[in-house]
């Protein structure tokens, strides 16, 4: 596992160049200019589009604007802003969050090209159950202009890019967080968590789209609903506090961010590598996964849909992204203070083989502070916790300082007893506890353990019920809407029969996700980042060599909408229970 991980991390180190992101800002500047700002009209006239207003039952497309819009958040609004926030703000500090807004503004321009090239290429032989997507916008782009042959090879390019992200950021990283939150509130068997996940998702993905469509306009309503309330709650109690975060978040995107408490530092480019590569990974900008979805809704008007899906990053980052990251910043959790601590200094010992290697010796475990067991819900350490020490050794690269982690977990001893299994970290220097560390114990949060352990500071207990019920649904509906994502692009391949053996390897991969081979945040990301990062590089050059189809489409439409003419067609909103059930666009008999 360690030298796969080595692997991943030299991967990721070249798809995630600070260059790249660079170039997938600069196009969401470009098309945000390019369309005139765009994000005005998706704010505008898209909402007045998914309340039903143009929705037409004679249109091709199997669902409706509202659905399409859901089906798409289901798979953004997700445990990438439980889970994915935490690791940004816990490893970038706070002003990773500036970089999320950044994406979130220039997203929505993406996210508005991109669905509608996707809208303007996509197959409706079948009109009630239309194709779409990049690999559909490569091949039909790319024929018309008499480049047929390259047009496969970079749609077929792109849908394996689409299987790797949909297996480990669709999937992995969702069923992990649920098995990781709920075993450490409930005791349950990560793997037992997996099997559950994994039926439940079956149930409905068997169903297709409009099953898919159904359940997200109905439960990522609700669950967004629930979870933001709570998460206000927690703002109010600290709303004191929220004037000087938002200032620290703008202040820290320029600057280093010191170290305290659990947090170890940063770089500014840290903050802008942590707030871009979660952010992306949130609303799935230029990843060209949510125009998969958004083709199978029901109109003529390839441009409306791309509008809608404009709502996506505003909804998904700036809204519920920036809530999580200040509950986590108001309650002190990335910087928190040890859990525990030694009677005395802890102890760095060198490894027997590997003078590189460092370790902490002794595997005894101090007992919670009073404190922590309450927001841990009267609880002390249980096996199966993740824990580590701060330590000095050489620079870190990451940080620019010179802390480092050592990871452990609690393990059974003899009898009740508990022991710390220690992991090791690697320096030519020696490694000695970090100054104000020496004896203190961290308790290891990673993704939405962090956001469960945030609101459990404010209200204890919240944490416990609040974030384990949202990670499953959000997680559930993600590993949904991401099982068709994957599906449109099997049938791409393979065609249609390939389907059925398709869905039964993704619901085995969500029972291997919570096996528990990932520990640590570091290693959880390695998986995220990956999926992210090929899709970008396989549709940002789709995006680019087509963006002036999209733009043109886009200001003949805003044309029109201007001189009243999609007016003509327009009719007064369905009532919010049709259109969430998507009955306004049910054809009559």
């Amino acid at each position: 596992m360690v030298d796969f991980m080595h692997f991943l991390e030299g991967v990721n180190g070249v798809i995630w160049h600070n260059i790249v992101l660079y170039i997938v800002l600069g196009v969401g500047i470009l098309f945000t200019i390019w369309s005139g700002f765009c994000q005005y009209r998706a704010l505008t006239h898209g909402t007045q589009v998914i309340r039903g207003k143009y929705d037409d039952p004679n249109d091709p497309g199997a669902i409706n604007h509202f659905q399409a819009l859901s089906a798409a958040l289901s798979a953004t609004v997700g445990l990438g802003n439980i889970g994915g926030v935490a690791l940004a703000v816990s490893l970038g500090g706070p002003g990773a969050v500036f970089w999320m807004w950044m994406v979130g503004i220039f997203g929505m321009a993406i996210k508005t090209t991109e669905v509608t090239l996707s809208m303007l290429f996509r197959n409706t032989d079948d009109p009630d159950n239309p194709h779409g997507g990049p690999m559909f916008v490569a091949d039909k782009g790319f024929k018309k202009m008499g480049l047929g042959g390259v047009g496969k090879i970079i749609g077929g390019t792109f849908v394996v890019t689409l299987l790797v992200s949909t297996i480990t950021g669709g999937n992995m990283f969702q069923s992990w967080n649920v098995a990781d939150v709920t075993a450490k509130y409930f005791g349950v068997p990560s793997i037992a968590v997996g099997i559950v996940l994994a039926i439940l998702v079956a149930m409905v993905i068997i169903g297709g789209i409009k099953r898919i469509g159904a359940f997200a306009g109905r439960v990522v309503p609700a669950m967004c609903f629930l979870y933001l309330s709570a998460a206000l709650v927690v703002l109010v109690m600290n709303v004191g506090q929220i004037p000087e975060l938002l200032k620290l978040i703008v202040v820290e995107a320029f600057s280093p961010s010191k170290a305290e408490g659990a947090f170890l530092g940063g770089t500014a480019g840290y903050a802008l590598l942590w707030g871009m590569k979660r952010a992306l990974f949130s609303s799935e900008a230029g990843q060209g996964s949510s125009p998969i979805a958004h083709s199978a809704a029901k109109t003529d008007e390839p441009v409306r849909e791309g509008v809608v899906a404009g709502l996506e990053p505003f909804i998904d980052t700036i809204v519920v992204c920036t809530i999580t990251a200040l509950v986590i910043l108001s309650t002190g959790t990335h910087n928190r203070e040890p859990e525990a601590f030694y009677p005395a200094n802890f102890q760095i010992v060198q490894d027997a083989t590997d003078a590189k290697k460092w370790t902490v010796a002794g595997t005894e475990v101090p007992s919670r502070t009073a404190d922590a067991r309450t927001t841990a819900g009267n609880s002390d350490w249980r096996v199966g916790d993740d824990v580590f020490v701060v330590v000095a050794g050489a620079k870190n690269n990451d940080t620019g300082l010179t802390l480092h982690k050592i990871d452990g977990e609690v393990k059974a001893g003899e009898g009740d007893a508990l022991l710390i299994e220690w992991g090791s970290i690697e320096s030519d220097v020696p490694v000695t506890p970090a100054e104000g560390h020496e004896t203190g114990l961290y308790g290891q949060y990673a993704g939405a353990s962090m956001t469960a352990h945030a609101f459990d500071r404010a209200i204890p207990g919240l944490g416990k019920w609040l974030v384990t019920i949202a990670a499953w649904l959000f997680a559930l509906s993600t590993m949904i809407s991401w099982s068709y994502y994957g599906e449109q692009g099997i049938v791409y391949l393979f065609g249609d029969k390939a389907v059925f053996g398709y869905k039964i390897i993704y619901c085995l991969m969500i029972v291997v996700a919570a096996a528990g081979f990932i520990r640590t945040d570091a290693q959880l990301d390695a998986f995220t980042a990956l999926g992210t990062g090929v899709m970008l590089w396989a549709n940002i050059p789709i995006m680019l060599i087509f963006g002036a189809t999209a733009m043109g489409a886009y200001r003949s439409y805003i044309s029109r909408l201007k001189s009243g003419e999609l007016d003509l067609d327009s009719h007064d909103p369905a009532s919010l229970t049709d259109v969430i059930e998507g009955k306004d666009v049910e054809k009559k008999d």
